[in-house]
């Protein structure tokens, strides 16, 4: 670790020390410790821009950076038709509708006709399936470009966004598993889209509940489903993922991660206002496992920020272990006979792209498309190819809409334009 990264990570200690001096209980404190060495091991790459960074700008100057970022960018701000379902332990899901709108006629935009044509839409629903600490809002780009061209459902899993507290871990303490997850969206599907063609689009955490859906609703998804996209997302041996570590902090942090996440989720007060106080150091972490380029609009990154800022710390804990024990591998049949969209960022730290590369390997006639200098949030950082690649599965799978646009929302460069209309 440089000598930056460590005055960095130093900070977080320090944090951590105020802390239990103002009379945090021991189990905190000892809590504290390791978690100071687990930030510090993932952190190491982020930490050292993060150090510099707050030798040049003032934190206060910082703050107010973040209230304009917040203030000025559209990103999350599309909502459509609320609704509410309900999980088989009683948790409300929260889900919005956009429906889709009359066919405009001639009348469409060059970028309308390249994406779609000019033929009249089939009676489908998508349903986007956002990923772990995120929400719906995730989608907000590709949102704004199908927006009252196809009807669409987005949803919050649960304990995440606009959704429910999941009732089995906060009554039971049942552990979150990813076949929750699954019959989670199947509620959400008997609700909002009951009848008629689907389309399932899951990123991350959101792929992999689409593959636990089919693995115990497999009619379903025979009967139903006409076409599916994975984005980021993998079918098991998540254990395996190294993060962009070197193998003595890997492993490092695979032997500790779990017994620090649980003491924190246990002390949620208190690490709330520990994530409020070294925010700035966090900023780096989601961008450095967010996100690849170097060009993403500032505001794009303060959205992702944002998102996962706002998931508890102990439903980040709650959900940690069930990616650990995840494995769909033989769900994967169920979309065989269908058009699939397995797309991944290559420098994805989370999922890595190789685990897209190996669901499109049982996949054969899946589309598999690799997106240069793209991490784990490409349908944030890379939205005019994911809505490119969406828009080509919906006319594979035969739901033409009339046309869509992306209008100011194509591109997340911040030295780029919109692409023309």
């Amino acid at each position: 670790m440089s000598e930056s990264s460590a005055e960095a990570v130093a900070d977080v200690v320090a944090s951590a020390a105020v802390a239990s001096a103002a009379g945090a209980a021991a189990s905190w404190r000892r809590a504290t410790g390791i978690a100071g060495a687990a930030i510090g091991v993932l952190a190491a790459g982020a930490a050292a821009g993060v150090a510099i960074e707050r030798m040049t700008v003032g934190r206060g100057m910082r703050r107010k950076a973040r209230l304009a970022l917040d203030s000025a960018g559209p990103y999350g701000t599309l909502r459509g038709t609320p609704g509410k379902a309900y999980a088989d332990d009683g948790t409300e899901l929260y889900y919005e509708v956009d429906e889709a709108e009359p066919d405009p006629g001639p009348d469409v935009s060059p970028r309308r006709r390249r994406l779609f044509g000019r033929k009249a839409p089939a009676p489908v629903t998508v349903v986007f399936c956002h990923g772990y600490c995120l929400g719906q809002d995730s989608w907000h780009f590709q949102r704004a470009a199908l927006r009252g061209v196809v009807r669409a459902v987005y949803w919050d899993q649960r304990s995440h966004g606009r959704s429910g507290r999941g009732v089995a871990q906060t009554r039971d303490r049942v552990p979150v598993s990813i076949d929750q997850l699954g019959r989670d969206l199947k509620a959400v599907l008997d609700a909002a889209a009951p009848e008629g063609p689907l389309v399932l689009v899951g990123h991350s955490m959101g792929g992999m509940t689409v593959m636990a859906l089919a693995a115990q609703y497999p009619e379903l998804i025979r009967d139903r489903v006409v076409a599916t996209a994975f984005v980021g997302t993998s079918s098991g041996r998540l254990g395996e993922v190294n993060f962009g570590l070197p193998v003595a902090g890997v492993n490092a942090v695979r032997r500790i991660l779990p017994g620090v996440l649980r003491a924190l989720g246990q002390q949620a007060e208190l690490v709330e206002k520990g994530r409020r106080a070294t925010a700035d150091l966090f900023a780096g972490i989601i961008k450095r496992y967010s996100f690849a380029g170097r060009d993403v609009d500032p505001a794009v990154e303060r959205f992702a920020e944002r998102m996962i800022e706002s998931t508890p710390i102990d439903v980040v804990a709650e959900f940690y272990p069930a990616f650990t024990d995840h494995d769909k591998t033989g769900a994967l049949v169920c979309f065989r006979d269908m058009p699939v969209l397995v797309l991944a960022g290559v420098q994805d730290l989370v999922t890595p792209s190789e685990h897209s590369e190996a669901i499109a390997d049982l996949l054969p006639d899946a589309e598999l498309v690799l997106v240069p200098d793209a991490g784990h949030l490409v349908m944030l950082e890379r939205p005019e190819v994911v809505t490119d690649r969406l828009a080509d599965l919906l006319t594979r799978a035969g739901a033409v809409p009339a046309g869509a646009t992306v209008s100011g929302y194509g591109t997340t460069s911040s030295t780029s334009t919109a692409p023309g209309r």
